[in-house]
């Protein structure tokens, strides 16, 4: 018998998420990978650990060895972690996960400064929606994620960011201090259907002014090109200021609402994503 720790992990992998493709996710592997370590596993047990019809689960055969399997896993994660951390400087790979507008208005200084100071720490960015994110730390396919509105004493926070209106920079209102929602109603209004609709109906609703998107879209980019081509305005948090071009501009919003960005991650993540999240806290 032949059995491996990675076989294991993308046996364990499987069933906790319930597919090889989440779980080719979570590994950071190729879902070939995946598929291929867990039949190496069955060959080397003899018998299948897995039923493969309908949602992916165990086999009562798989059930049986997955308290040892995690048992034998967990010991290797520790040993990797200590063999990482042999020297008192931290190494080894971090997957960390953040909403576009903290990937370009934020996280690029980060990453440098991380690249210099913790040279032997490899950080891999992964971009999705605030619920996105929020669930591949949840699950683990992710060490640390940029929250928003975490619960207070959570993680580290990154930024408190304003809700802006976007603009054309030959729009009437774009050369104002400041604008209330009301003042954008004359205007078809564009909505990026990420995390941050929450807010913008809030927005609306203390203005009273009815949410009534014209365009919903998904990326950013996209809103940012609708706006250029003149179909409409949005709100946008302040950190898209990174991803704007010289034909639009942001404008603050009144009432004023913020949100609050913190960099977050699990207890046991090891000593890579705990030098990274210290790293953060330092404010140098």
């Amino acid at each position: 018998m032949n059995v491996s720790v990675p076989q294991l992990r993308a046996f364990l992998a499987v069933v906790d998420e319930g597919g090889f493709g989440a779980a080719a996710i979570r590994l950071g592997i190729s879902q070939s990978a995946v598929s291929h370590a867990v039949s190496a596993l069955e060959r080397s047990l003899d018998g299948p650990v897995l039923e493969r019809a309908g949602r992916t689960r165990a086999t009562a055969y798989g059930e049986r060895i997955m308290p040892a399997a995690r048992d034998l896993v967990a010991a290797a994660t520790r040993i990797e972690r200590l063999a990482d951390h042999r020297d008192g400087q931290p190494a080894g790979t971090v997957r960390l996960a953040a909403p576009p507008t903290a990937c370009q208005g934020l996280l690029p200084a980060l990453l440098a400064r991380w690249r210099t100071e913790l040279p032997r720490v490899d950080v891999e960015l992964f971009e999705g929606e605030d619920d996105e994110v929020a669930g591949w730390l949840a699950a683990r396919t992710v060490d640390l994620a940029v929250l928003v509105d975490a619960p207070a004493g959570r993680g580290v926070t990154l930024a408190e960011d304003a809700f802006c209106a976007l603009l054309r920079r030959d729009h009437p209102l774009a050369g104002e201090a400041a604008v209330d929602v009301a003042d954008l109603a004359d205007d078809p209004f564009l909505l990026s259907r990420g995390g941050c609709e929450r807010h913008i109906r809030r927005l609306h609703r203390a203005a009273r002014v009815p949410f009534a998107p014209t365009h919903r879209v998904r990326e950013m980019g996209t809103l940012l090109a609708m706006v250029r081509a003149g179909v409409g305005v949005s709100i946008v948090p302040d950190l898209a200021t990174a991803m704007l071009d010289s034909t639009l501009t942001l404008v603050p919003v009144r009432p004023r609402r913020t949100r609050r960005l913190v960099l977050a991650g699990h207890d046991d993540a090891g000593p890579a994503a705990a030098a990274v999240l210290a790293l953060a806290a330092d404010r140098r």
